[in-house]
């Protein structure tokens, strides 16, 4: 079983307020990634008060599926969704620069892997409005899955107060989530969810 204060956690912003960077600053180990498509000028400025926020409490921030944002503002890594097929360029990204797929299957994980990912966060494990009931991975399906998967491993997910401790019964090293950095529930320290 893994320590608890060795889970890494990723949580997917588009914009920040006084809720959320109150319970970002609970974690010892969150990454923040920003999740914003548009390049209109009202998202730049949601993406600058992310960066400017994460910079400033020292919170590790990555872009979604966005290499020239990552190279910009410089930026820890780059988060690529199942969608996302590039084969990334690795002479135009610094040293350390951590790259984290989305994969909902075998197939998946096989491009993941040729775009050098480090991570892999497989969803969705719990259930939420996302996926159907039936696309759901739940624990035992999730650990079939990934069971001969060489590589680090993400939940990804339906992560709420009641499931995070679920994850423990995973091969897991971290937790992804949205909606769950506006729960009251959130305690600091926040590894004592789990």
């Amino acid at each position: 079983m893994i320590n608890k204060k060795l889970y890494k956690y990723y949580v997917f912003l588009e914009e920040i307020n006084e809720l959320i960077k109150k319970n970002l600053t609970k974690f010892n180990k969150i990454n923040i990634i920003i999740d914003t498509q548009k390049n209109n000028k009202e998202s730049l400025n949601k993406h600058i008060s992310i960066i400017k926020f994460a910079k400033k409490n020292k919170i590790p921030f990555l872009f979604k599926n966005n290499f020239q944002n990552c190279i910009k503002y410089n930026s820890s890594g780059i988060f690529i969704d199942a969608s996302y097929k590039k084969i990334t360029r690795p002479i135009l990204l610094k040293k350390n620069f951590h790259i984290i797929g989305s994969v909902h299957n075998q197939l998946e994980y096989a491009q993941k892997l040729k775009q050098k990912c480090n991570l892999l966060m497989l969803s969705p494990i719990f259930f939420n409005e996302k996926y159907s009931y039936n696309k759901i991975l739940n624990v035992s399906k999730f650990n079939n899955k990934t069971l001969n998967w060489n590589i680090n491993i993400c939940a990804l997910g339906g992560v709420n107060y009641k499931t995070i401790k679920k994850i423990k019964l995973t091969k897991c090293v971290a937790v992804g989530f949205k909606k769950f950095i506006f729960s009251d529930q959130i305690k600091k320290p926040a590894y004592k969810l789990m």
